[in-house]
C-alpha cells in the first residue's frame, strides 16, 4: 500500500496512473508525474509541507534553489576544503543547484563525481597561466551582444546567462551567472543580425540555459527564427533535462513541435545524472521529434575512467540521447583540477570504437583555445600509407591491408 507521504507526493493513491493516456497531440502523451522514492526521502525531510505540484514546477525549483553556504549546509555536510572555497568564491561562478540535483547528492561524500560538478573546491582557486576568463575568444567574435558567429554558416545565439544549476567546469563561467537574459531590444538586434546574414543556416540558441526561460519569451526567439527564409535548422543548448527535468512539460513539448527542424544538444556528464525524471523528461522531448545528443566534458576523477564513460554512452542511447561530442576541459580559471591529458581523451574514444556501438562513439574534440574552433582527434588507426596501400589496424590492433589504387 502506497505510505501517506508517498501519496502526497506522488499525487496518487495506489491503484491509480496519474498522466496515463493523456493526449498532448498526435501520438505524444504526457509522462506520468510521480516522484522516485530517492526523492520522496529528500522531499519529506527537507521540505516537508511540499507537495507533488509543487516539486514537478520548475518554477518552485528555481525559487527554491540553493545558493548561499548557509542554505547548503543545512541539508548536506560540506568538508572543510567546500566551505573555504564556497566562501571564497562568491565574486566567481555563483552556487546554484536545484533541489532536483541536490537530492541526487545531498548524502553523498566530497568526492562523489555529481557533487564535484556543481559545488566549489579548493581547486578552482589555483589558477594557471595557460587559463583565461574566455578561452574560446567567444567575446572577439560576437558583432552584436548575444551573437558569437565564428563559423561561415553558424552562430551561436546565447538568450541569457542564467542556469538553473551552475557546473563548476563551464566554458562561460566569466558570464554565467552574473547575467540575466537578454533585453527585448538586445533580442531583435541579434535576430536582426542573423536575418542580414543570409549566408547563416544554423542557429544555436545557447546561453546560460534557454529553457531557463518561460514559454512566451523562448517562442518569440522561435518564432522569428523561423521567419527567416534562410535558417534552415534551429539548435538548443539545455542541461535542463538533468538538473531541472520538471521544466520539460506537455505545454513545453507541444510549442517547441511547431518549429521542426529543431534540435536539442544535452549536457551528460556521469551515468548517476540519468534519473526516472530525466528519463521522462527526454522521452517527451523524443516523443516530440525533437533530436536529441549530448555533449559530454571529459573531467578528472569523474569521468574519465573507460568503464564510467561506456556506462554513460550506452544509457544515454537507451533513452535516445546520440552521444555527440565529447570535449577537452577549456582553460578557463580554476580548471585545472578538472582538465586530464589530450591522450586520456583518446584514449576514451579507443576504448569505445569497436567495444560497443558506433551510436555510442562520440567525436573528441578540443575547442582550440583562441577561437580556433573545434578540432577533431582520433585515435592513430594509420600504420601506413601510400599511394599503393593503407595499412590500418582495428579495436583489437590487428593489421589489414587496403589496396589504393584507383
Amino acid at each position: 500500500m502506497t505510505s501517506s507521504v508517498e501519496s502526497r507526493l506522488t499525487g496518487c493513491s495506489s491503484d491509480e496512473e496519474p498522466g496515463a493516456g493523456t493526449m498532448i497531440f498526435p501520438q505524444i502523451y504526457e509522462k506520468d508525474q510521480r516522484v522516485s522514492n530517492r526523492r520522496t526521502e529528500f522531499i519529506s525531510r527537507y521540505f516537508p509541507l511540499t507537495n507533488v505540484e509543487s516539486w514537478n514546477d520548475w518554477r518552485w525549483q528555481l525559487r527554491n534553489s540553493f545558493t548561499t553556504l548557509e542554505a547548503l549546509s543545512k541539508i548536506m555536510k560540506l568538508s572543510d576544503d567546500e566551505i573555504y572555497a564556497i566562501n571564497r568564491l562568491r565574486n566567481r561562478l555563483p552556487l546554484r543547484i536545484s533541489p532536483h540535483f541536490a537530492s541526487l547528492i545531498y548524502d553523498s561524500e566530497p568526492g562523489d563525481p555529481l557533487r564535484r560538478t556543481v559545488i566549489p573546491s579548493g581547486g578552482e582557486l589555483i589558477i594557471t597561466d595557460a587559463e583565461q576568463s574566455d578561452p574560446l575568444n567567444e567575446l572577439g567574435s560576437s558583432p552584436v551582444p548575444g551573437i558569437v558567429h565564428r563559423y561561415p554558416d553558424r552562430a551561436l545565439f546565447t538568450v541569457t546567462q542564467f542556469c538553473s544549476s551552475y557546473c563548476r567546469y563551464c566554458t562561460r563561467s566569466h558570464s554565467v551567472g552574473k547575467l540575466g537574459h537578454l533585453t527585448r531590444s538586445d533580442l531583435d538586434n541579434a535576430i536582426n543580425y542573423l536575418r542580414q546574414h543570409t549566408e547563416i543556416r544554423d542557429v544555436i540558441i545557447s546561453g546560460g540555459d534557454p529553457l531557463t526561460m518561460n514559454d512566451e519569451k523562448l517562442e518569440y526567439i522561435l518564432s522569428n527564427l523561423r521567419s527567416i527564409k534562410h535558417i534552415e535548422i534551429l539548435r538548443m543548448g539545455t542541461k535542463v533535462p538533468v538538473m531541472l527535468p520538471q521544466r520539460i512539460t506537455r505545454e513545453l513539448v507541444e510549442m517547441l513541435h511547431k518549429y521542426h527542424p529543431l534540435f536539442m544538444s544535452l549536457h551528460f556528464t556521469h551515468p548517476s545524472e540519468i534519473t526516472e525524471e530525466t528519463v521522462r523528461a527526454c522521452e517527451m522531448l523524443s516523443d516530440a521529434g525533437i533530436p536529441l545528443g549530448s555533449q559530454t566534458v571529459l573531467l578528472k576523477g569523474i569521468n574519465d575512467d573507460p568503464v564510467i564513460m561506456k556506462s554513460l554512452m550506452q544509457k544515454m542511447l537507451t533513452i535516445r540521447v546520440k552521444p555527440y561530442y565529447l570535449y577537452q576541459c577549456d582553460l578557463i580559471p580554476g580548471s585545472s583540477h578538472f582538465r586530464t591529458t589530450i591522450e586520456k581523451g583518446i584514449e576514451m574514444i579507443e576504448n569505445l570504437r569497436g567495444h560497443t556501438s558506433g551510436y555510442a562513439v562520440p567525436q573528441f574534440v578540443v575547442d582550440a583555445p583562441g577561437g580556433g574552433g573545434k578540432i577533431p582527434l582520433l585515435p592513430d588507426y594509420v600504420v601506413e600509407s601510400g599511394p599503393e596501400k593503407w595499412v590500418l589496424r582495428n579495436y583489437k590492433r590487428n593489421k589489414y591491408t587496403y589496396p589504393n589504387k584507383e
